[in-house]
């Protein structure tokens, strides 16, 4: 009986375990580097495994995109914005202890997940374009709603355009990430959120 009650969840999760797994592959190589072998055997399970929940390579890639990435995202920079009182210095504060984190795991030399899938997919496959592209759009709107609350409370001046900061910001972001995976250079990446975090500053009332 008891193994009979815990074989619903084995299938979803190795399906978990193959996106994971497909996910640090991509990560770390890129998505057509990436190897379905490396994948099936990091995640403990069969090719045939794989093709039963995905129809190819880019329909993995595509959950990795929805089901990884995208709650990636979420978590690291849409939702703790959603109720922020002073989403200039949460933003701050956001920016900075992230790229310090990243400095100190590692993360740096690889870049941005979302950002080296764009660089790579975006002209190649219409598909994961769109959803890079609702990722990116997702992040642009949670960070112009905070700016736009910040506005109506007085913590941010007025003639600021919510969206048009917001797009600054996000390829901001984007391009401090992309330039210290090609630098490697940690004192490049905190010069240069030093700057983005003084340019938020300017945006206070």
């Amino acid at each position: 009986m008891k193994a009979t009650g815990s074989s619903p969840k084995a299938p979803e999760d190795t399906r978990q375990k193959i996106l994971r797994a497909a996910f640090e592959e991509f990560y770390k190589n890129g998505f057509q580097g990436g190897r379905l072998d490396h994948i099936v055997e990091a995640a403990g399970a069969t090719k045939g495994a794989l093709f039963h929940y995905f129809d190819g390579k880019n329909d993995l890639g595509c959950a990795v995109l929805d089901e990884v990435i995208e709650p990636l995202l979420r978590q690291r920079w849409i939702d703790p914005l959603a109720d922020s009182i002073d989403p200039i210095a949460d933003l701050k504060n956001m920016f900075m202890q992230h790229i310090k984190a990243d400095i100190q795991s590692g993360s740096m030399m690889l870049g941005c997940p979302l950002n080296n899938l764009a660089q790579e997919m975006s002209p190649l496959d219409e598909g994961i374009r769109q959803r890079i592209d609702r990722c990116y759009e997702l992040w642009r709107e949670s960070l112009a709603a905070a700016l736009a609350q910040g506005i109506k409370d007085g913590r941010i001046r007025k003639r600021t355009s919510p969206r048009s900061v917001a797009a600054l910001v996000v390829a901001t972001q984007m391009g401090i990430w992309g330039s210290a995976k090609n630098s490697q250079s940690k004192e490049l990446m905190l010069q240069a959120g030093e700057a983005l975090c003084a340019y938020l500053d300017s945006l206070r009332t």
